[in-house]
């Protein structure tokens, strides 16, 4: 099958890749950043995967249609993310609309692309990657948090008007990842409360995970290839949270 990854040269989205394309799946990295695009395509080529590349802005609707049109996608992975950590009176207009375009109206319009394909051939599969803060909030990540929970309304929108065929669509959720996009964010937090960068990670970001441990990109990978197998044919309109522990309080 066509695997449609947004974000894809990045953590989590590259151990998607190179999952999927271990299980013999065609991938197809979507990223912004072509430099990057390149390397991680001959990366996952030189290990015998099957990949392609495309460069995709999430922020112009012309590149998610091309997007689109360029291949027969039968697997999304909305995966792309951006960040930015302030309060909401210090947030820059232009940053809050970024984020919204590039972790929610894009992905839905990405999705609103490829589904008449999807509906044509009786088969889907849209997985959406979000996070813990599609469940619970935190101080100064408004537009992030927003992003977030609204991706779990529209997939369950999405998955209502789509359930008269093989479709399905869902939403894993993860606490911390350690990814180069984390790393920001302990650096940032540390400045915003005047702490360490360890202080940050041990009183802030694992502080309300019982298990006191970052989420794999390999946990988050396979999870998103169980929702492809035919054991989850029936499994839709679902959030699938990997937070060890923490929405249990």
């Amino acid at each position: 099958m066509n695997v449609l990854i947004t974000g894809g040269t990045g953590g989590i989205g590259f151990a998607v890749a190179e999952h999927f394309g271990r299980l013999g799946h065609h991938v197809i990295l979507a990223d912004i950043n072509s430099s990057q695009l390149e390397l991680r395509q001959h990366e996952l080529e030189a290990a015998g995967y099957r990949a392609s590349r495309i460069r995709l802005d999430l922020t112009e609707q012309s590149s998610i249609e091309a997007c689109a049109l360029a291949y027969q996608v039968d697997i999304l992975i909305n995966n792309a993310g951006v960040q930015h950590v302030a309060r909401l009176e210090d947030f820059p207009e232009q940053k809050w609309q970024q984020l919204l375009q590039v972790m929610l109206t894009g992905p839905a319009m990405l999705t609103k692309a490829v589904l008449p394909r999807m509906q044509q051939q009786g088969f889907g599969r849209v997985i959406n990657i979000g996070s813990i803060h599609a469940l619970v909030a935190s101080p100064f990540k408004s537009a992030y948090v927003a992003a977030k929970h609204g991706l779990l309304g529209f997939s369950k929108v999405v998955a209502l008007e789509n359930a008269n065929f093989d479709f399905t669509i869902n939403t894993i959720c993860p606490a911390y990842v350690r990814t180069p996009l984390v790393d920001q964010q302990i650096a940032a937090q540390s400045k915003e409360h005047n702490l360490t960068e360890q202080q940050v990670i041990e009183q802030i970001m694992l502080a309300p995970m019982p298990q006191k441990a970052f989420i794999g990109v390999d946990e988050i990978a396979s999870t998103a290839a169980f929702l492809c197998e035919p054991a989850a044919r029936h499994i839709t309109a679902q959030t699938l949270v990997l937070d060890g522990g923490w929405t249990a309080r």
